[in-house]
């Protein structure tokens, strides 16, 4: 599955090993999601960050495309 065929509602898991819950039907490099991380929030994540996602009761790993590959490789060659 690719980042943009994710729905609003649906379960992901995050590249750091947090779980979310996507928060918008928007398509491009990032995605609004409610993070259960430390603390649970609503915030702006990129979607080479996006890992899985769940379909039914299994996870699905996620397609990234050709710009959102190249986003994150800029962004780790910056040391982000």
């Amino acid at each position: 599955m690719k980042t943009n065929q994710i729905k609003k509602g649906a379960r992901i898991k995050l590249e750091n090993g947090f779980f979310g819950t996507m928060f918008d039907n928007a398509k491009g490099n990032t995605r609004m999601v409610e993070v259960e991380g430390l603390y649970t929030e609503i915030g702006s994540v990129y979607s080479h960050e996006i890992v899985a996602v769940k379909v039914g009761d299994a996870w699905q790993v996620v397609e990234h495309t050709p710009a959102q590959l190249k986003l994150k490789t800029q962004l780790t060659a910056m040391g982000w």
